[in-house]
């Protein structure tokens, strides 16, 4: 089962998907109904990253806080917790500047190249045994592929802003998403060459008695170093860098389009995590939860590990100095893309031997 089939099981339970399937079908329009159950779908998805979203700029602040001997957000509301809602209203109602000599129409497409593909990648992400948009049989190709779209986008804003701290922003972070999508997409190839099969709830299941992260714990490490570059968040946020760059590729975005880069930024760091967990933490494989039905007791495992993962991001971000441009691409090149094929190689032989 995945999200289409739960809500056709409800329409059913409510009585209201066979009469309404069979009246549409009469009038060879049936396809409305399956259109219809698949932007629920998404507004489902949408909804859960918005909050998520949320929840993740208030956690930022409280872990950076924490790190700092500081209270943090404490407010508005009960410890700040509706800090993230003063600050979407605030940003949705400032100003939306459009820089005079930027070109207007990539401008303004940026932000959704950016944010589209920051909220695609969910769709092969397993939350539960049936809680899951669709189960691709190329499901790490898809997250591998999606991800890499991102990038332009940010090329997009810095080249349409015509600012030279934006255009310099948005070349680092393309020189810096090609040094580190080599080392993830080995590692991840190691995990599909473990599993057997490109599809992520066929690497959750062979994840039952084991999890991956102790079978091939290299792998795991240059998997997350290289999606923490990814992310661009620090020690890698080489494309804002705002004591260098004025916060880089988005200086010149303010009001609605600067919020689709805050979205696509965190909604992008809980799909790493949820990646990460599903590649190497065994997803949401966990000791069922008693008086709980076992799809939320699944799904609750998830939800932990991945905001595990989410701590320690913060964590680092909070805690580890900025590395230069230079540095940051030799430790892909030189250091993360050699290790990420020794990984590779070293199960490829071990597989072949039988020994796993």
């Amino acid at each position: 089962m995945n999200y289409y089939d739960i809500i056709v099981w409800i329409l059913n339970w409510l009585r209201v998907y066979e009469p309404v399937n069979s009246f549409l079908e009469k009038y060879g329009i049936a396809i409305i109904l399956k259109l219809f159950i698949i932007f629920v779908v998404a507004v489902i998805v949408l909804a859960f990253v918005a909050l998520t979203v949320m929840l993740l700029t208030w956690l930022e602040r409280k872990v950076f806080a924490h790190v700092q001997a500081r209270f943090g957000p404490m407010v508005t509301g009960w410890h700040g917790l509706l800090q993230p809602i003063a600050d979407g209203v605030k940003l949705f109602f400032k100003e939306d500047i459009v820089p005079a000599k930027a070109d207007k129409w990539l401008f303004t497409i940026a932000p959704f190249i950016v944010f589209v593909p920051a909220f695609l990648v969910f769709v092969p992400i397993p939350f539960g045994k049936s809680l899951i948009v669709q189960d691709l049989r190329v499901g790490i190709i898809y997250i591998i592929a999606v991800s890499a779209i991102s990038p332009i986008g940010v090329l997009v804003a810095g080249w349409a802003s015509n600012n030279k701290y934006s255009l310099l922003g948005a070349l680092r972070a393309a020189a810096q998403d090609i040094s580190y999508e080599v080392p993830l997409a080995l590692s991840a190839l190691a995990v599909v060459l473990l599993a057997g099969s490109l599809s992520t709830q066929d690497i959750v299941a062979k994840q039952q008695d084991i999890w991956f992260i102790f079978l091939m714990p290299l792998g795991f490490i240059i998997f997350l170093i290289a999606s923490i570059a990814e992310m661009g968040r620090i020690p890698f946020d080489l494309q804002e860098s705002e004591q260098e760059l004025v916060a880089g590729f988005f200086t010149e975005y303010s009001g609605a389009k600067f919020v689709f880069f805050f979205l696509a930024e965190y909604a992008h760091l809980f799909a790493i995590a949820g990646i990460i967990t599903t590649l190497f933490l065994g997803g949401w494989i966990g000791p069922l939860i008693p008086f709980l039905h076992p799809e939320i007791s699944y799904f609750i495992w998830f939800l932990i590990k991945c905001y595990a993962v989410i701590f320690f991001a913060m964590w680092l971000r909070g805690t580890v100095p900025r590395v230069r441009i230079d540095q940051l691409l030799g430790i892909g090149w030189k250091v993360m893309t050699p290790l990420a094929l020794i990984n590779l190689l070293l199960y490829g032989f071990l597989m072949a031997l039988g020994v796993i």
